[in-house]
Order: structure tokens, then C-alpha cells, then sequence
């Protein structure tokens, strides 16, 4: 378990047959690595964070600006990923690169936390805001919580057929979450009109600027998080070591481009002080745009737009506990493939439900602090 010389690397790391050393096969193409990458940073956020940014920068430049910033701090993240991706073309991603470049220690931790904290928790919460969404769209006799977890169950079920089973609904339901962002973007510049010019700001002083700035990147930053995950299934991607670069980059730049269409059309009909007082601006802007059946269509986008993120996770974290049980650091049973699916179905299950039973055990607010308060540290 000790780090391997590093002009190993290219023998370890870059096999050039259609399946990994593990047993994992290679069935992932550019195409699913990008969606994969989009799907695991486009969330709920970019429907709501917009306003908690306006609230602390007060003109579009600065909201704009704030936006861009994000995305240049996340497309240098997606290149620092890009380059371990190339070095490191296997299983585990992040638990791999902790693993060699500190101590198997930092890595035996980091994977403990993923599966009983961090990934599952946010799955969990993710999970409710998806069943919430759900009910007000198609009322059913079921509970927010009884409802997350048949969601988790159906994408376990999903993900266990085999790598590019999962890959293809989670490549569908971006496809849905693009379509709905690019509807609001759309609406939002078609069939709104200019917000009303607003008296420009008082001036603050120059410390204040800085200040206010670096509070609007934190909801920023979180809504850019997420695309390091894509490297958790380095071992079933083709040619990985030039695959997943690719689909790093333009998978930020995707977001980034979507990011800024959204804040752009949002300030174009609501104005920043509009913008600001708006704690739900995507479904205000689909408002104005159609009425009430533009709230609806947004709210179904909310949820469709969860439910991806779920499947993103579902299909990725689960090859960090497989990698945990081929190095001797889990449960050996975890690092089992089904010779048919060649999917480590056990991983899958465990992550499943143990995110099912965080969805059932408690409240929306408590889920979050939970994971958070974990995460953080």
C-alpha cells in the first residue's frame, strides 16, 4: 500500500486493454464522462443561489462577476483533477490520490466518511428536496421521506444492471436538466420584459466590497462543487487518461456557460434588487414568463435536476468502497463484481440503503447538519 515510484505510473496506471486490472469494464466514452461531470455539480442550487448571492453584491457586474469567478476557480480545479485523472487512470479517484500521496490512513478515513456522512447524507437530502418537488407536481399518498427512498431504490436497482445502464439515465436525466435550464434561460429572454431601471447602490468602501464579494462565493462555490466525482469511476472509462480530461473541461465550461445564462436572464427580468428579494428566482422569472404553468414547468426541472444529482452519486461513489475492499481497508464482500454486470453490486446496495435509512430517520434540517457539519470538517 506504500506510493509507487512515480516513474511507474505509466505501468500501473494507464492499462491499455478494454477492462481495468480489477475486473471493472471500460464502457464509458467522452459523452458519458461530460454528463457525468455536469451531473455531479448541477444540483438544486443554481435554481435558488442566485438570489443569496444578489443579496450580498448589489449590481450585476458584481453578481456576473462572482459567477465567472466560481467558474474559473472550478475549471482550475477540473484541470488539477484532469491531470491526476491522467496520472492516475484508476478506480477509487480521490481515496487513490489521498491514498498515494499521503498515507492509506487519510484515505481509509476520507472513504469511512464518504459512505457514512457525506455522500449518503447529501444523497439523503437531495433525495427529499426530489420528493418534495414530486408530490406538489403529482400528488401521492406518500410521505417526503417514504417517497426519497424509493427514488434511492429504484436508481440501486438501476445501477446494479451494469455501469452503462446507470450511465444512460443519468446521461438522460442531464440531458431533461439541460433541457429545463435552457427553457428557463429561454422564457426568461424571450417572453420577459427589462426590469425597470433601479437607483444604483450607495458606495461602500473598498474593504466592505471585498467582504461582500467573498461572501457571495461561498453559495457560488458550492453550486460549482461536485465535479471531482467523475473521477471515482476512472476504471471503467475508455482511455481514461485522455477521456476524462476532456470531459472535465468541457463539463465546466458547460456549467459555467448554464450558470451564467441563468443569472443573466434572471437579472434581465428582475433586476438585482429583484434578484435579491427573490428567494425562489427561477420559478419568480418562469412566472413572469408563462403564469402559473411556467412555475409548474420549473418545478419539475427542480426535480428532475435532483433526482440527476442522486444518479450521478449512485453511479460514482460506490467504486470509492470497491476500491476500499480491494486494498483490505472494507468489508470484503463490497469489492465482489457481478460477473454479469461487472458492477461492484455490493457497494451499490450499501450505499443505497444506508442513504435510504438517513432519508427516513429524520427531518430535511436535520439531514443537512448531519452531513454538513462532517463535511466542513
Amino acid at each position: 500500500m506504500s506510493a509507487p515510484p512515480s516513474n511507474s505510473n505509466s505501468k500501473r496506471y494507464g492499462p491499455r486493454s478494454t477492462h481495468s486490472a480489477g475486473g471493472l469494464a471500460r464502457r464509458l466514452g467522452l459523452f458519458d464522462a461530460t454528463m457525468i461531470v455536469m451531473g455531479g455539480i448541477i444540483g438544486s442550487g443554481i435554481f435558488i443561489n442566485p438570489y443569496v448571492v444578489a443579496e450580498q453584491v448589489h449590481t450585476p457586474v458584481m453578481i456576473l462577476g462572482a459567477w465567472v469567478a466560481g467558474g474559473a476557480v472550478a475549471l482550475a480545479g477540473a484541470f488539477i483533477y484532469a491531470e491526476l485523472s491522467a496520472l492516475m487512470p484508476e478506480v477509487g479517484g480521490q481515496y487513490a490520490y489521498l491514498r498515494e500521496a499521503y498515507h492509506p490512513g487519510v484515505a481509509f478515513i476520507y472513504g469511512w466518511a464518504l459512505l457514512l456522512v457525506t455522500q449518503t447524507g447529501g444523497m439523503a437530502a437531495v433525495a427529499v428536496t426530489f420528493a418534495r418537488y414530486a408530490r406538489e407536481l403529482v400528488p401521492m399518498g406518500l410521505s417526503d421521506a417514504a417517497l426519497a427512498a424509493l427514488a434511492l431504490g429504484g436508481l440501486t436497482v438501476i445501477n446494479c444492471l451494469g455501469v452503462r445502464a446507470g450511465s444512460t439515465v443519468q446521461s438522460g436525466l442531464m440531458v431533461l436538466k439541460l433541457l429545463a435550464i435552457a427553457a428557463l434561460v429561454g422564457c426568461g429572454w424571450l417572453l420577459t420584459r427589462h426590469a425597470a431601471p433601479a437607483a444604483a447602490p450607495a458606495p461602500i468602501p473598498p474593504l466592505a466590497a471585498v467582504a461582500a464579494f467573498a461572501a457571495a462565493m461561498a453559495p457560488v462555490m458550492f453550486s460549482y462543487g461536485g465535479y471531482q466525482t467523475a473521477n471515482f469511476i476512472a476504471a471503467e472509462v475508455k482511455r481514461p487518461e485522455v477521456t476524462l480530461p476532456r470531459g472535465l473541461v468541457l463539463g465546466v465550461l458547460g456549467v459555467m456557460a448554464l450558470y451564467l445564462g441563468v443569472n443573466f436572464v434572471a437579472l434581465r427580468a428582475l433586476g438585482a434588487a429583484g434578484l435579491a428579494a427573490a428567494t425562489a428566482p427561477a420559478s419568480a422569472v418562469m412566472r413572469m414568463a408563462l403564469g402559473s404553468r411556467g412555475a409548474e414547468i420549473i418545478a419539475f426541472g427542480i426535480a428532475i435536476s435532483a433526482l440527476g444529482f442522486l444518479s450521478q452519486a449512485m453511479l460514482t461513489a460506490p467504486r470509492v468502497y470497491y476500491a476500499m475492499a480491494r486494498d483490505g481497508v472494507f468489508f470484503r464482500a463490497v469489492g465482489w463484481l457481478d460477473p454479469r454486470s461487472r458492477v461492484p453490486v455490493v457497494a451499490i446496495v450499501l450505499q443505497g440503503v444506508w442513504a435510504a435509512v438517513i432519508a427516513v430517520s429524520g427531518r430535511y434540517e436535520q439531514i443537512l447538519n448531519y452531513m454538513i457539519s462532517i463535511d466542513l470538517l
